[in-house]
């Protein structure tokens, strides 16, 4: 591993950078890769019609204590229709009240990091690994994290992205199965098959974990700047 210094060019504002703390380690690691396979039905039905469906079916859950303990499914908000969807770990009290994703300081430090490789969070959609805040914001356990990727698999196949961005440990694990440290998994580009889809995706930080340990920062900086390739390596238009 080799230290590298950010070419700080103009297209980055400065004040977004420091926010980043763009001191990082670099790491180039073999692309690895998850297989799953999820039916999708209803294929040539609408996003919009499809993402409610699947509201009703993750409402229907029975005997869940995450989900008795909450206010308000939070399904997911931004873009239907962009090739960038982003996966958080569980919705918090804001959340939870409000019923929409990514609310309060952790919100904030997400506009900023996104912004700061030239996204507007409206212009990505976002959701969370299981659409309820769980008791006292404890982490799910591992077999509610298998319970509702099932759900959140599905919700992946409708919004159909070409990137995805894992932000925390249990996005990781729904989305992968992975479910050790996200210090040894996060930085490196993997890709999970869905259905006939192949699609790249980043393990990084939460926000919320930023917030608790800033001094972070600098590595999820790393992991920006290679979405920000792989966006211009894909010509994605966002």
């Amino acid at each position: 591993m080799t230290k590298k210094i950010l070419n700080q060019n103009a297209k980055y504002a400065q004040e977004l950078i420091d926010i980043i703390e763009p001191d990082f380690l670099f790491s180039s690691r073999p692309l690895d890769r998850f297989k799953t396979s999820v039916a999708n039905n209803n294929i040539n039905q609408g996003k919009s019609d499809q993402l409610k469906n699947l509201k009703v079916k993750i409402n229907s859950i029975e005997d869940c204590k995450i989900k008795n303990n909450s206010k308000n499914l939070v399904m997911g908000d931004g873009d239907i229709n962009s090739s960038i969807m982003l996966i958080g770990e569980t919705p918090g009290e804001l959340e939870d009240s409000s019923g929409y994703s990514f609310q309060g300081e952790i919100g904030f430090l997400l506009k900023k990091m996104l912004s700061a490789i030239n996204i507007k969070i409206e212009k990505i959609y976002s959701t969370y690994s299981i659409n309820f805040r769980p008791p006292e914001d404890r982490k799910p356990t591992a077999q509610e994290i298998k319970r509702y990727s099932i759900f959140l698999k599905e919700h992946i196949l409708i919004i159909n992205p070409k990137i995805l961005i894992l932000m925390g440990s249990t996005a990781m694990e729904a989305v992968t199965g992975l479910n050790g440290k996200i210090s040894a998994e996060r930085g490196k580009w993997n890709e999970i098959i869905l259905g006939n889809n192949t699609i790249p995706l980043m393990i990084t930080f939460s926000p919320s974990y930023l917030i608790r340990f800033p001094e972070n920062k600098k590595y999820s900086w790393e992991d920006l700047k290679k979405i920000r390739q792989k966006i211009q390596d894909l010509n994605i238009k966002i």
